[in-house]
């Protein structure tokens, strides 16, 4: 099955639009047209099979979910994650209600509610230890077929 190409949305059909699909999105020109649009979340969004693009960090709101996600590559998936030193964040694109299936995250933190944070934490923990247990396994197979 082939994959259909990556596009590129641009403009104020990043803040019209509720879905998008096998898209390369550019977080901080996403969080700035949400901005000069007057709307300061990035609010009832569906991201499937999207590849999301920064630098930029991503503030998990209320409602935020992500289903089978890559959220970056890091030696210690904990760098991915910030923590704010007060009750918000600048610099932060915030999202809320928004859904990301299957995307793929580059050059992308994340931070929110320590809560938010902390289950994210867990999340990519646990996800860390099952990709590495299989690494492992698929390593120890194929020494023992070459024996």
């Amino acid at each position: 099955m082939s994959t259909p190409p990556i596009t590129n949305p641009a403009g104020r059909e990043l803040v019209e639009r509720d879905a998008f699909q096998n898209e390369a999105i550019w977080l901080p020109a996403m969080g700035v047209q949400h901005l000069n649009a007057g709307k300061f979340l990035v609010e009832g969004k569906t991201f499937t099979d999207c590849l999301i693009e920064g630098p930029a960090v991503l503030g998990i709101g209320e409602g935020v979910q992500f289903d089978g996600c890559n959220m970056g590559s890091a030696t210690d998936v904990r760098t991915l994650l910030l923590t704010p030193r007060g009750s918000k964040a600048a610099g932060v694109i915030g999202f809320k209600d928004c859904r990301f299936v299957r995307c793929r995250f580059m050059q992308i933190g994340f931070t929110g509610a320590e809560d938010a944070v902390a289950e994210m934490e867990r999340g990519l923990l646990s996800a860390r230890e099952i990709t590495d247990k299989a690494a492992q396994q698929a390593e120890q197979k194929g020494k023992d077929g070459a024996s």
